[in-house]
């Protein structure tokens, strides 16, 4: 795979961006490097020593754009609206193909202050980067259709943080990305009445991430559009046990692609009501909620189409979420499970008795996945599961359990006391043996899945 640079953005001219200068940070030293992700764009091939300068210096990839931009958007944040927000702490650093022909975007994390850096510094706590290594790669070997950790750079500077112990150190992340667009970008552009950059908006989405040219009824295409790719996220969330924490509208691509992991957490078990941030006090963006939460984000999209469409077509393509995220739901969970398909009803059917089954029982979800992987539900799980039990009597497994993974002693997790354990050794002994042997766990356990 040869690198293929791409300038896309242009199309929407400098209304969508600012453009700004990286921070000059006193370190450099290189803590991640995605290689399998780099081979996916013709990047693989760099030295450590070109690595760095491209993504913690920033140099500018060859081909690719010269400055770095800021893009603008505005977003509601936990329901409230907010028109003074757009990149505070990263930029979009290049586009580019990837090996299936798509576009993408380097941006980063970290990487400075812009003019939407408000009373903060633009940087990123080292710790952050290592937790969005591990969202990340848990996500992806869990088929969730998500960002990727592409590069975390540490740069030198101790920084002071209310949520952790303080001075922490410092990092630069980047990551790979199928588009930075988001609802509030459309949001903003609404906010201030913009038509003709709406309309210029909805064409470059609708081509770049969806292969399609703007006909007449384009509004209402790309709302059922990312409907579609918005449910597929939220079934997915549901099936991998993931709890985000921040779904803002700033926080949604209208790519369908999940990023930017702050407070997120993996539900040990399968409970509506489990948070992940420590200040979603009522539990806006519980584990359970989380469909609702992107289905309200996506209705903030259709308001802001309402300036350049009709209310009724619309409303059209709203109602195709609700179908949507019913049959992602139950694929994601069914893959999971590692059965193959039936008929849509007797599928639904199956994935609501073993939420009922996980939710009376309380049982471990990693565990519970790990141990029926197709279809063989063992003796252990008792009276919660006898419906369960009958109906999967009539699946067969979509693939047999005979990777290696299958025979461990217990599954690959991802909850907080293992991201914290993980985190202690490079706090205390710059040891990151830890993280790397987690990181290869995950990729094994979604190679066990694919």
């Amino acid at each position: 795979m040869l690198f293929t640079p791409q300038h896309a953005i242009d199309e929407l001219g400098d209304e969508f961006a600012d453009t700004v200068t990286p921070a000059a940070f006193p370190e450099a030293i290189l803590r991640f490097r995605n290689g399998r992700a780099a081979a996916q764009i013709g990047l693989d091939g760099l030295s450590d020593a070109e690595w760095i300068r491209h993504f913690g210096r920033f140099e500018p990839l060859p081909g690719a754009q010269p400055r770095p931009l800021a893009l603008r958007y505005h977003g509601h944040q936990f329901r409230v609206y907010n028109p003074d927000i757009g990149d505070g702490r990263g930029f979009l650093f290049a586009q580019m193909l990837d090996d299936r022909g798509r576009l993408m975007d380097l941006g980063t994390k970290g990487s400075g202050q812009t003019p939407y850096s408000r009373f903060g510094d633009g940087r990123l706590t080292l710790k952050g980067g290592v937790r969005e290594i591990l969202a990340a790669e848990m996500l992806e070997a869990l088929g969730v259709e998500t960002s990727r950790t592409f590069s975390l750079i540490e740069t030198g500077e101790a920084l002071h943080r209310g949520d952790e112990p303080s001075p922490t150190r410092s990092a630069v992340m980047v990551r790979l990305n199928h588009g930075h667009i988001r609802i509030g970008t459309f949001q903003r552009l609404a906010y201030f009445k913009d038509e003709a950059n709406l309309k210029r908006l909805t064409a470059y989405v609708l081509r770049h991430y969806y292969g399609e040219e703007a006909g007449e009824d384009a509004p209402q295409r790309l709302l059922t559009l990312v409907a579609g790719r918005t449910a597929r996220l939220a079934g997915q969330f549901m099936a991998a046990g993931f709890v985000h924490g921040v779904l803002n509208s700033d926080n949604i691509n209208v790519s369908g692609e999940s990023f930017d992991y702050g407070p997120w957490r993996f539900a040990p078990t399968w409970d509506p009501g489990f948070t992940a941030a420590y200040f979603d006090h009522a539990g806006l963006y519980a584990f359970g909620r989380q469909p609702e939460a992107i289905f309200w984000d996506v209705m903030q999209l259709a308001s802001s189409l309402r300036l350049i469409a009709e209310e009724a077509p619309l409303i059209e393509a709203m109602e195709t979420f609700e179908p949507a995220y019913t049959r992602e739901v139950t694929g994601a969970v069914l893959w999971r499970m590692g059965l193959k398909p039936q008929t849509e009803k007797r599928d639904r059917t199956l994935v609501q008795a073993a939420e009922r089954a996980l939710t009376a029982s309380k049982a471990p979800l990693d565990l519970f996945y790990f141990e029926m992987f197709g279809g063989q539900l063992p003796e252990s799980y008792g009276e919660p599961f006898a419906e369960l039990r009958g109906l999967l009597a009539r699946y067969a497994p979509r693939k047999p359990r005979d990777h290696g993974y299958w025979s461990d002693p217990a599954p690959c997790s991802m909850l907080i006391e293992e991201v914290e354990a993980i985190w202690v050794p490079i706090a205390e002994r710059d040891d990151w043996s830890m993280l790397g042997a987690k990181v290869a766990a995950v990729r094994r356990m979604g190679e066990a899945l694919a």
